[in-house]
């Protein structure tokens, strides 16, 4: 199981995107930007972030630690935004934390860093996991301590939003047009070769096993954890599996992307806002 911590001060909202995660203070000592169980698409986005972001801890990808986070619904109180007051007290319980990285740089700040075998094996596993929000607008990638984060998967792992259609995304080429790491020359084919081995069922049940029962949602309310569990190994396998319908392009993609380097455009939010905050406390 992830670590388990207890919200012990609402710090602030950070408004970026729909679902308002906020920043808490817990009883670990800790900073953790808190995503809540009622915002949004509910609990499968914590899904989704637990799987993904384990899963690219085990294959070596920098990602800030999770935990789950209980929280009191007293300590929406203070917050003088209803919407924020309700979402906090609608999410009383268990949530998911992400390490608060303080002093973290906007992505486009170091992005001449990023070497092409960590470009590479990133975009693999985003390919692989299905992450449509790692793009040059929206790039949910800061730079700590000179080192790259991975943050916010939330919006990976789709096909759970609807199971009965789960296969149909099994072999869908990944557009990687307009990925944020196309353009640091990444060396997909090592990706390849490196990280394909290394997800297997043991790998993968080992991820999954860390995924609070509660909020796991399969195809009914009947169907138990453990084959929910499955539900999504299988899914994933299966993916892998199906590297010759999506790995040329994500080759072509990256090859087609290497001859240049653009910057985002001005004016985009996406997450710039933790950054923000990070360099202000």
């Amino acid at each position: 199981m992830l670590t388990a911590v207890t919200a012990t001060r609402y710090v602030t909202p950070l408004r970026e995107g729909g679902s308002l995660p906020g920043l808490m203070e817990a009883d670990d000592l800790g900073t953790y930007v808190v995503k809540w169980r009622a915002a949004g698409q509910g609990v499968k986005v914590l899904v989704a972030e637990v799987v993904c972001g384990e899963l690219a801890r085990a294959l070596e990808l920098p990602v800030p630690t999770l935990v789950t986070v209980d929280v009191a619904p007293q300590l929406a109180v203070g917050e003088p935004d209803v919407e924020v007051q309700e979402l906090l007290q609608r999410s009383a319980g268990r949530n998911l934390g992400l390490d608060y990285l303080p002093g973290a740089l906007d992505f486009e700040a170091g992005a001449d860093g990023v070497d092409p075998g960590l470009a590479g094996r990133v975009l693999w596993f985003d390919a692989l996991i299905g992450n449509v929000d790692r793009s040059w607008r929206n790039p949910n990638m800061l730079f700590w301590h000179g080192r790259l984060q991975l943050i916010d998967h939330g919006a990976a792992l789709t096909f759970h939003h609807h199971w009965p259609g789960a296969a149909a995304a099994v072999s869908r080429p990944y557009d990687a047009s307009a990925h944020a790491l196309v353009e640091c020359d990444p060396d997909v084919p090592a990706a390849d070769a490196a990280l394909a081995p290394r997800v297997d069922r043991r790998l993968l049940d080992g991820v999954l096993a860390l995924v609070p029962d509660e909020w796991l949602e399969g195809e009914s309310a009947e169907e138990p954890p453990a084959a929910v569990r499955a539900r999504y190994a299988d899914q994933l396998l299966a993916r892998l599996a199906a590297r010759d319908a999506w790995l040329p392009g994500l080759v072509d993609a990256a090859r087609a992307g290497a001859g240049g380097r653009r910057r985002a455009p001005r004016g985009r939010t996406g997450r710039r806002g933790w950054a923000r905050r990070h360099r202000r406390e």
